[in-house]
């Protein structure tokens, strides 16, 4: 049996740049975490639990529930936490050799927004939850089968009502492609929620989905913060851990899409380094996002028919 915690890359909402005065949060939206065999489930809770005791130790003495207590993966890593909190990368690093030593693989999929508002785009944020989250599905029931192992998924709590809405589209959506697709069978229930509270390993699914949405961070924004985040100089631990199956899908590019460890590459795809100058150097930028959205838009309507 293995065990897949995720949890969300960036938000469902619409993208259309980080100067935007309203939807700039993420370029992407995924999922991002980790497999482990149920054997080892265990130790990596204990591993984890002690390394954040001794990261935090002052914070959680302080805190009303220390046995509660967590550290958000988007502070964890923020954008000056190479300079300021390199002990944070230290020991993210150790827990993710740990999850490689303890017979797992780290695991992502996320997409690319279309730039653009919700009108621009006719964007519908469950929709886009359910299209990835079916990915997500797909992807982790191919890793399973290809160890010959049945497989769980756990991801971080949500409210009743979203959940109540969510589980009947991802029950149908394992159960309609089991005929055609038999590794779905690997699934034995839908994704299950867990607080994360009380979930040491959903605690470090989101420090991981929280490395993944840096990385994405720096190959989709050309003027990332976050120009650290890749496997030579700051993640050596996910160097090679990533399953064959993770891919960040990117949205009418001229570039392959990029799987597994491709993402902590060292060289960005979408803004490589020139000897001459880039059509975006030479156009403002925010013309330049217009233009790009615009181009968009047109091969969406063209694919619609």
């Amino acid at each position: 049996m293995l065990l897949a915690y995720i949890d969300e890359v960036g938000e469902p909402g619409a993208f259309v740049s980080r100067s935007h005065p309203k939807y700039n949060t993420s370029p992407a939206f995924g999922y991002a975490g980790f497999c482990i065999p149920a054997s080892s489930a265990r130790r990596l809770g204990e591993v984890f639990t002690w390394e954040k005791r001794k990261l935090f130790a002052s914070e959680i003495a302080l805190s009303e529930h220390p046995g509660r207590w967590e550290r958000k993966g988007s502070e964890l890593l923020r954008p000056d936490t190479t300079e300021r909190f390199p002990q944070h990368i230290r020991v993210l690093n150790y827990l993710l050799h740990m999850i490689v030593n303890l017979g797992g693989n780290l695991f992502y999929y996320a997409e690319e927004k279309p730039l653009g508002t919700p009108r621009q785009t006719d964007l519908i944020p469950a929709q886009r939850e359910t299209d990835v989250m079916g990915q997500c599905l797909n992807r982790l029931c191919r890793h399973a089968d290809a160890k010959d192992a049945n497989l769980l998924v756990m991801i971080d709590q949500i409210n009743e009502k979203t959940r109540a809405e969510r589980l009947p589209t991802m029950y149908g959506h394992i159960l309609g492609r089991a005929g055609t697709f038999p590794e779905m069978k690997r699934i034995v229930e839908p994704p299950m929620h867990i607080d994360s509270a009380l979930s040491a390993n959903i605690q470090l699914a989101d420090w991981v989905a929280a490395t993944v949405t840096r990385a994405i961070d720096r190959q989709l924004i050309r003027e990332t913060r976050y120009n650290w985040a890749n496997y030579r100089d700051t993640f050596k631990g996910a160097r090679g851990a990533f399953t064959r199956e993770s891919k960040l899908y990117l949205r009418n590019r001229s570039v392959a899409d990029l799987h597994h460890s491709e993402l902590l590459q060292p060289a960005r795809v979408l803004y490589p380094l020139a000897n001459g100058e880039l059509m975006q150097d030479r156009v403002d930028p925010s013309v330049f996002r217009k233009m790009k959205a615009a181009a968009e838009r047109a091969r969406e309507r063209e694919a619609r028919g």
